[in-house]
């Protein structure tokens, strides 16, 4: 990585990095991550760390339905919050300890925690939310408050 220096201007002290044209795919990849706090609001997500799982948010009459994909977490290991305007999702994949040896050539098996802040369209019940888990997916029944369910009004 670059070392950043600073240089006297007369708008007063600017941080520089020198370029470093040998390795252009690095200083790309150095790019794309100081973007990512600003991204992750590209995208409604309010607030995500670690490895965030994928989900499905359907609305229906009277209820909003949330599905999480959660490979290898077990029911145990998961926390769920819920108040009028989001879900949040906590979850921790535990590392199996093997004494193996060689070398990897590839390790992509996630592990460690999920986290995820996921904002509702709409005002729901957590009191009366139901939840059910099973082979690695998550699902959540989230009843609308009266006043947030859709309603047909004709026109006269």
């Amino acid at each position: 990585m670059a070392k950043e220096r600073e240089e006297q201007s007369e708008g007063g002290i600017m941080r520089t990095t020198p370029q470093r044209w040998g390795r252009p795919f690095e200083e790309i990849e150095r790019l794309f991550n100081d973007l990512r706090p600003w991204r992750s609001g590209l995208w409604g997500e309010a607030e995500i760390h670690g490895n965030m799982p994928r989900v499905d948010l359907m609305d229906r009459e009277s209820e909003m339905v949330l599905r999480a994909e959660l490979p290898g977490v077990k029911k145990e290991d998961l926390d769920i919050t819920v108040d009028e305007q989001s879900v949040s999702l906590h979850a921790t994949r535990h590392h199996e300890e093997r004494t193996e040896k060689g070398n990897y050539y590839r390790a992509e098996i996630s592990r460690g925690e999920y986290l995820r802040t996921i904002p509702l369209p709409c005002l729901v019940d957590g009191d009366k939310a139901k939840a059910s888990f099973k082979d690695g997916m998550l699902e959540l029944t989230l009843p609308k408050v009266e006043q947030s369910r859709r309603k047909r009004i004709t026109v006269q």
